[in-house]
């Protein structure tokens, strides 16, 4: 690798997480149920995603087997449930606080990879997650994660479980499918789930919510999407890990300049607590962003 792809790749890895640190306020800015939210941005990026691998060429034959087609199916399943049940944990906690908790995904695939594949846990790694816990319950202090606030957090739970299950699913797909492919298959399979849960009243008439649900399809998801593959291309896993630690950041501060949020002291170092552990505990677990599977988040 030279120091031009490293370069390259950290730019593209850093634009794809500050995109991804918008998410939220593009949510919440289009006023429209989560169940239109999420079903935009899968037309859009089934679209979008999907004429970009025509432009490539990708589509000249059939990439998918029976079994890879049922995987990116059921994958689809899990990335959908994952995308509504963050979107919903926003309006009831905040961004910035559902985004941190969410990136204890690593920690929940440690645990779901020894459940479920037999996977060893080092003490190393069952110190990070039980650093991880810490650091959460330290966000969900009294007072701040009551009501509301902790059914925010829960879901945000949820989310990371889902992307662990949407990980799992991705290693049983062969590595020669492209993601642009499993990503098509993914948010199609979102079209078929949501069309029958619409709020046909609130999303076919004219208004500025279009202005938000077309720039979470063509940017957030298509545009983001290409150009995070394209940093995985030219990243190493560890930093893609490290700089996947920008969406975050890119979250909280999006939540103080928009809603004038700010974490309290004991939060803050729940934050620094989680990020820790993902640091020292899962420097060589793979990133579960991984190329072969989609990202959620965001």
């Amino acid at each position: 690798m030279t120091q031009e792809n490293l370069r390259t790749g950290v730019l593209q890895m850093l634009a794809a997480m500050a995109l991804s640190g918008t998410i939220g306020w593009f949510v919440l800015q289009s006023g429209q149920s989560v169940w239109n939210v999420v079903f935009v941005r899968c037309v859009l990026g089934a679209l979008g995603l999907g004429l970009y691998a025509w432009w490539r060429g990708l589509w000249q034959t059939w990439p998918f087997t029976r079994a890879s087609l049922l995987w990116c199916i059921a994958g689809g399943v899990a990335l959908v449930g994952n995308w509504l049940l963050l979107f919903n944990a926003y309006h009831y906690s905040s961004i910035g606080i559902a985004t941190v908790v969410y990136h204890t995904q690593p920690f929940w695939l440690l645990l779901l990879g020894r459940l479920l594949l037999g996977e060893a846990l080092t003490v190393r790694k069952l110190a990070a997650v039980a650093v991880a816990f810490a650091g959460m319950l330290l966000i969900v202090q009294p007072g701040q994660g009551a009501g509301g606030g902790l059914l925010g957090i829960l879901l945000a739970l949820g989310t990371a479980m889902l992307y662990a299950v949407v990980t799992l699913i991705s290693k049983q797909l062969p590595k020669t499918l492209a993601p642009t492919h499993i990503a098509c298959v993914q948010t199609l399979t979102g079209v078929l789930l949501l069309w029958p849960l619409l709020d046909n009243a609130s999303l076919w008439v004219a208004g500025s919510h279009w202005g938000y649900l077309a720039t979470l399809g063509l940017v957030h998801t298509t545009l983001m999407y290409i150009i995070m593959y394209a940093a995985f291309r030219q990243l190493p896993t560890h930093w893609i890990g490290l700089l996947g630690f920008s969406y975050p950041v890119v979250a909280l501060l999006v939540d103080y300049l928009a809603y004038g949020r700010l974490l309290d002291g004991w939060q803050l170092l729940g934050v620094l607590l989680i990020v820790a552990a993902n640091v020292w505990g899962l420097q060589r677990v793979p990133v579960a962003a991984a190329p072969q599977a989609a990202k959620a988040g965001a």
